[in-house]
């Protein structure tokens, strides 16, 4: 497939350099070269800086990795060519324009992958199978917590710089870590926000949220709680799901899920892989992309999801539910 890269920051270039692992070649290149990024690894490939331009080369899809708030400016335009998107996340940093971008979608046939790769994480995709095969009885909570120091993820940039530290561009904890508000809904089901608060706490000086706290309501009464933090040392990522007769724990750092049920009778722990690699997930994804492109498969994050995950960080932000196309997402 001809694929065109958008963005070529550090998730832009990760994504080209699967895109080669897997043996694509045809890949083309859309970029303002505001990336701090070295340019060594990327004069193989044509590059363009006007949108219509890099759309001109007809690509059967098209990987928007710019900076969020720059999102709709190719992935709407990209979506009347009829391009397959993959769309990273969050989709964009309010909901203006997700509307046009779902009309788009719809009149051409365009399938979009929304980039929430933990979806692809083994461990995470265990917890998952615990949660419905009914291991844990009725499952009747949840929590996320995922603390991660904001100045150490681009060591090679300032990160007051960085997309994830500028309101202009999208930023802030809540955006930039909505993970947990799609995989919670992927393992528990619809969510609905009961209570959100985010604040600056004037620790890293930046324009945007660093830390915040969300409730949030699913079926059958399981109520789930997201912390999130742009300043905690060392990294905590985890979700831990309970029910009436165990919990299971899934931590990012160790790639595990620890299952333990109320007697202690079938405690265990299952890893991930031997060897297996943060990249792995999303080497998983492009993989998974290029079957949505190929029209062998259905996109396993879809639009749909994206807008409500952005929904739910609007929401505990403090924007009120806006009206929206009940075709783009469905649900009261």
């Amino acid at each position: 497939m001809r694929v065109m890269i958008a963005g070529m920051g550090s998730i832009g270039r990760r994504h080209l350099h699967n895109l080669v692992a897997l043996g694509e070649r045809d890949i083309v290149l859309f970029r303002t070269h505001r990336a701090t990024l070295p340019n060594a690894d990327l004069t193989a490939f044509p590059t363009e800086t006007d949108l219509g331009a890099a759309l001109a080369h007809r690509p059967d899809a098209v990987i928007v990795a710019n900076p969020t708030s720059e999102h709709l400016a190719v992935a709407i335009p990209a979506a009347h060519a009829g391009c397959h998107l993959l769309l990273e996340k969050p989709v964009s940093h309010t909901l203006e324009g997700l509307e046009e971008l779902a009309r788009a979608v719809r009149r051409t046939g365009s399938r979009v992958l929304v980039g929430y790769q933990f979806r692809f994480h083994p461990g995470l995709r265990e917890l998952r199978r615990v949660v419905e095969d009914g291991s844990l009885g009725k499952v009747i909570g949840a929590r996320a917590h995922w603390g991660e120091y904001l100045p150490d993820w681009h060591p090679w940039e300032d990160f007051r710089r960085s997309y994830a530290a500028r309101a202009d561009l999208g930023g802030g904890v809540l955006r930039t870590l909505s993970h947990p508000f799609d995989y919670l809904r992927w393992l528990l089901g619809e969510a609905k926000v009961l209570w959100g608060r985010a604040a600056r706490s004037g620790e890293l000086e930046i324009d945007v949220e660093d830390v915040a706290d969300v409730m949030l309501a699913f079926p059958s009464s399981v109520i789930g709680t997201v912390h999130l933090n742009f300043l905690q040392k060392p990294t905590s990522h985890f979700v831990e799901v309970t029910g009436t007769r165990g919990a299971a724990v899934w931590r990012a750092e160790e790639g595990s899920v620890h299952v333990g049920d109320s007697d202690h009778s079938a405690e265990r722990s299952i890893g991930s892989p031997v060897g297996y690699e943060r990249n792995e997930m999303f080497l998983a994804e492009m993989r998974h992309f290029r079957d949505v492109v190929a029209g062998v498969a259905e996109p396993g994050c879809g639009l749909q999801d994206g807008v409500r995950a952005l929904e739910i960080a609007l929401q505990a932000e403090g924007f009120p539910p806006a009206a929206r196309d009940p075709a783009l997402v469905p649900g009261p």
